[in-house]
């Protein structure tokens, strides 16, 4: 039986769902459970490497995942649902100068600090909200990522969805990904090629706090 917290909205996940129920052929890869992110230590608030987002997202990205999986990908998944607590983290890390152990491999040429001004990292995100997704192709063929001439969360004019500065093979691969997602009810921001947001979110002004944890959504 779920509780229910009628005092602070923020903490219940009743509108949410394990994204890998909704949506069959969907591969994770939870990057801010792991080390292998821009800070380099587990994120606040991930309790396990599990995509949580609204219902309305699962649906409307198990839709994306049937369109591309006819045309032999399938969709990877780096984040959803971010918590609170994660983008506090993400704030004072901005604000501390000198951790800066995952420049060379995330934002090689940029300072931290700018990483705000370039809205690279928001002080409220849209994950926050529930329906943002960051999520890659997978060629099932090869088993590998398409290649987007730039990695998740590198932090870099490379990774702006329209920049030439990647073959034609490369950014073509963008657009795949970027039509199914578009298709599907989901818009794109213009510094991230892998960053989507529902165009309809279900709580556009709610930020929530509960944990990344398949374990408190079925509480």
């Amino acid at each position: 039986m779920r509780t229910v917290h009628h005092n602070d909205p923020t903490m219940d996940p009743g509108g949410f769902v394990l994204l890998a129920d909704a949506v069959p052929h969907v591969v994770q890869e939870i990057r801010y459970y792991s080390t292998y992110n821009f800070i380099g230590e587990r994120i606040d608030g991930y309790e396990e490497p599990c995509a949580l987002c609204t219902q309305e997202a699962a649906r409307a990205l198990r839709a994306v995942s049937n369109e591309v999986f006819v045309r032999g990908y399938r969709l990877k998944v780096f984040d959803a649902y971010r918590p609170v607590s994660a983008v506090k983290q993400f704030i004072l890390w901005g604000i501390e100068d000198q951790d800066v152990r995952m420049k060379p491999y995330f934002y090689p040429a940029l300072e931290k600090q700018e990483l705000f001004a370039r809205g690279y990292i928001a002080k409220q995100s849209s994950h926050s909200r529930g329906s943002a997704i960051d999520l890659t192709l997978l060629d099932m063929r090869t088993g590998k990522e398409l290649d987007m001439g730039s990695p998740f969360d590198l932090f870099s004019e490379a990774s702006h969805p329209d920049y030439r500065g990647v073959t034609e093979e490369q950014y073509e691969n963008r657009m795949i990904l970027r039509g199914a997602m578009l298709r599907n009810g989901f818009l794109p921001i213009d510094c991230e090629w892998w960053h989507f947001v529902l165009r309809d979110e279900p709580y556009p002004d709610t930020y929530f706090a509960f944990p990344v944890s398949s374990a408190y959504l079925r509480k």
